[in-house]
């Protein structure tokens, strides 16, 4: 066979083994991130059982790799006071994973920040319940600040700005 014949004749072949294999490696990479969240252990998360919006996030949460406990109960003011949530900054649900609070509908990229960054403060919390954040109907391009409280961050400062 003629080179050009041989060339022709081979080049879909090597296309689509070259686009399975950069197909497989997509995959495997966002495999890996998944794995890496299960590398802080499983995310407690405390929520009323009739709040939908919690479950939604919930169901977010494990959508991003995280393993997840979740307990229902009526009253979640007792864990937010265990966990020596700041007033201002209560929501509707209330997570610790890894040594760290996540109080309300915090954004998966602020929870991978946190984790990765490892900061010295207690944890994390978006304020009541934005709508756009993730469990509030989910839009990237909603804006509201994630606060951080507790350690370095004292009574609360902005540690993430979603929508930007």
């Amino acid at each position: 066979m003629k080179p050009i014949k041989t060339l022709i004749a081979f080049t879909p072949a090597a296309a689509l083994a070259l686009g399975l294999a950069s197909f497989g490696a997509v995959g495997m990479a966002h495999a890996d991130g998944h794995s890496a969240m299960a590398d802080h252990g499983t995310m407690h998360v405390t929520k009323s059982p009739t709040c939908g919006c919690c479950g939604a996030w919930v169901t977010l949460a494990r959508e991003e790799g995280y393993d997840i406990e979740a307990t229902d109960i009526a009253d979640v003011t007792g864990v937010k006071l265990d966990n020596e949530v700041p007033a201002t900054m209560w929501a509707c649900h209330t997570a610790t994973i890894d040594g760290y609070v996540v109080e309300g509908h915090v954004p998966f990229a602020a929870l991978a920040k946190l984790l990765e960054e490892r900061p010295d403060i207690a944890g994390i919390a978006v304020p009541g319940m934005p709508g756009g954040s993730p469990g509030m109907g989910n839009d990237p391009a909603a804006r509201y600040d994630v606060m951080a409280f507790g350690g370095e961050a004292g009574d609360g400062e902005v540690f993430y700005k979603a929508g930007l």
